[in-house]
């Protein structure tokens, strides 16, 4: 029977062919465009062979290509043309491409169904992380059997319901175990070790799988002597249980051993090497991890970017850009991971040398070289390169729009910032938190702070850098009171303020003369929200109490950052040296010029309200002596500059 359209054995064979399952066409585009041409397959099996060996085998975004293409066309109108195995596996692959309408559809349609087709449903909805549907599914099953609660119970592990997922398993009227597994590794990913031990002890029968998440637990949190003793204690062992234990002495620092583990494995696969390879680059032993990968006979693309990376974060960008040249593995995430390399070095023309000469860029290497003109303070280079992406049809992501927000804010230009705003409801990333965060940022540091808060209230959702944007807008402004208003406002709801939150809190005490209440929240930090003080949160304070007076006591919060192990920064003195320039301590004033010149011995800022404090109580004299000292060392005031749209 037809399941859609007439077709050929010739076409079906042709077109089998044509996908990368096995097919002399190799290219994903070409095999679906292939498939778009032909006339669609004669029965449900065949279309079942091709949909799976392309489900299977393709990126997200080749089968994204193909439910527009063809899954959209009405295949599934006639759903009684398949046995019900070939339908139950369609389902399948429908909820792995992530075709959840599709599913559906086939499945209501179905003149009949067993437990297989059911479960379908049940584990596609938690693969897809619709819970809700997936669990009213469960719920209506006319028959459970042991694969339906392990389903459920694993889209509630996987989705992070690990109460839901222990409800579940309670009354379970049967466990096997992959039941108990599922449960075991729920609480070993959320770092519960007590009750990984506790269910482990309780399992009537463990396998391979049961002590290998034993020993991840163990390693996990640095009881690395534990998961040895557990995995020298395995009856029997796998690769995976080897690749475990190697990972476990590389992530607490023991490569060696790890080393020497890889050496007695009787049989290893592509995850064992690549361990090792990593474990190499995490400690710098990069000509290991580099004979190693030539060792290796899979030759992984990933062990590869991650001595590329390696090279990088030593600083050694060229190095590593002469290695990458030279060798046959070249990947793209390479060639991006240089381009920020460089970025970060500060060698913008060399990036934009290699960025140029790329002959395939993804929207990661074009935000990549966006983000790095940005942190190079070249906005507007930026900015251009934005417009190019955009010339070049390459569709932006939230990334971008981040990246572009943050240039926006530094230049400030508040047009250029609603233009983007435009774009960004455009392309539907208006809800998306992180773009929303870089909007209140925007908006609050090119002077329009009614409209941060605007797009602050609009949110369905804040995290902490949300509040954190909108209190310091308004602190950056002015308006002290209105920042500590909508703190007291975080401070009722489920998100915790971190270190970042209180330096906003402090600067706004500072700028509108509240000394006592700047004090306490000084203390609430430490005894309430257990958040250790920083440098910066003792500049605030410094700041707060020189401001208004309190110059003693400002030392002796100075005096008391050895207690928290810190070092009394050159902005510290500096704030304590505006204090006494404005109050006329001379003596105190000599002190913090002194120490803020013992750390930056070039600092015009200090060497200047030093030769304020002079002039404003009369001493000429040193006051002379110091400008001439300036002049000895060549220590010059930077000239200010500003510009407007």
């Amino acid at each position: 029977k037809s399941f859609g359209g007439r077709s050929t054995l010739r076409e079906n064979t042709e077109f089998h062919r044509g996908t990368p399952g096995g097919c002399p066409f190799g290219d994903a585009e070409i095999a679906i465009k292939h498939a778009t041409n032909v006339n669609w397959l004669a029965d449900a099996d065949s279309m079942l062979i091709s949909l799976g060996g392309l489900a299977g085998k393709l990126t997200q975004r080749h089968l994204g290509h193909l439910k527009t293409r063809i899954w959209n066309r009405d295949y599934v109108g006639r759903p009684t043309s398949g046995g019900i195995v070939s339908l139950n596996a369609t389902i399948t692959e429908f909820m792995r491409a992530g075709a959840v309408a599709n599913a559906r559809k086939l499945f209501d349609e179905m003149p009949q169904r067993d437990v297989v087709t059911w479960n379908a449903m049940v584990s596609g909805y938690c693969k897809n992380g619709r819970l809700r549907e997936a669990r009213q599914f469960f719920d209506q099953m006319p028959r459970r059997d042991i694969i339906s609660w392990n389903a459920m119970i694993m889209g509630y592990v996987h989705n992070s319901s690990l109460e839901e997922a222990r409800k579940l398993f309670d009354v379970m009227p049967e466990r096997n175990v992959t039941s108990w597994n599922l449960l075991v590794g729920g609480y070993a990913d959320e770092a519960n070790v007590r009750v990984v031990q506790e269910l482990f002890q309780r399992m009537p029968e463990r396998d391979v799988a049961s002590w290998t998440i034993l020993i991840a637990a163990f390693a996990g949190e640095g009881w690395i002597n534990d998961a040895r003793k557990v995995f020298d204690e395995m009856p029997e062992r796998d690769v995976r249980a080897w690749n475990t234990m190697i990972s476990g002495y590389v992530k607490n620092e023991r490569v060696e051993i790890a080393e020497s583990l890889f050496v007695k494995m009787p049989k290893r696969d592509t995850c064992s090497w690549l361990e090792l390879i990593n474990g190499y680059v995490s400690f710098r032993r990069l000509g290991d991890a580099i004979k190693l990968f030539i060792h290796s006979p899979d030759k992984p693309i990933v062990s590869w970017n991650a001595i590329i990376m390696g090279l990088i974060d030593c600083g050694l960008v060229k190095e590593a850009h002469a290695l990458f040249e030279k060798t046959p593995w070249k990947h793209m995430f390479s060639e991006t991971n240089l381009t920020v390399g460089y970025f970060d070095v500060g060698d913008v023309r060399a990036a934009r040398k290699l960025f140029d000469s790329m002959s395939v860029r993804d929207e990661v290497t074009w935000n990549a070289a966006i983000s790095g003109y940005s942190k190079n303070e070249l906005g507007e280079e930026g900015l251009n390169l934005y417009v190019q992406m955009h010339e070049e049809g390459v569709k932006p992501d939230h990334a971008t729009f981040v990246s572009v927000l943050s240039i926006i804010s530094s230049l400030p230009s508040l047009d250029s910032g609603r233009q983007a705003h435009g774009q960004i409801l455009k392309f539907g990333f208006d809800s998306v938190v992180a773009v929303g965060n870089a909007l209140i940022t925007m908006y609050a540091r090119c002077g329009s702070i009614t409209s941060s808060l605007r797009k602050f209230q609009y949110m369905i959702n804040h995290d902490v850098i949300s509040w954190n944007s909108i209190i310091c807008g308004y602190a950056q402004h002015g308006n002290a009171k209105q920042a500590l208003d909508l703190f007291e406002q975080m401070r009722l709801t489920d998100t915790k303020p971190n270190e970042i939150t209180f330096i906003n809190v402090l600067n706004s005490c500072s700028h509108a003369g509240l000394v006592d209440k700047g004090r306490h929240y000084f203390n609430l930090m430490q005894t309430y929200y257990c958040i250790g003080p920083t440098s910066e949160h003792y500049t605030c304070i410094v700041d707060l109490l020189g401001r208004y007076g309190f110059l003693d006591e400002a030392l002796k919060f100075i005096c008391q950052m050895k207690s928290h192990r810190l070092v009394p920064s050159s902005s510290i003195w500096g704030a304590l040296l505006g204090a006494c320039r404005t109050h006329g301590n001379v003596e105190l004033g000599e002190l913090a010029a002194n120490q803020a010149l013992l750390i930056e011995p070039c600092n015009a800022a200090a060497y200047l309200m030093l030769f304020d404090l002079y002039t404003a109580q009369g001493k000429r004299e040193e006051a002379g002596e110091l400008l001439a000292l300036m002049r000895e060392k060549g220590v010059k005031k930077e000239p200010g500059c500003s510009w407007i749209e």
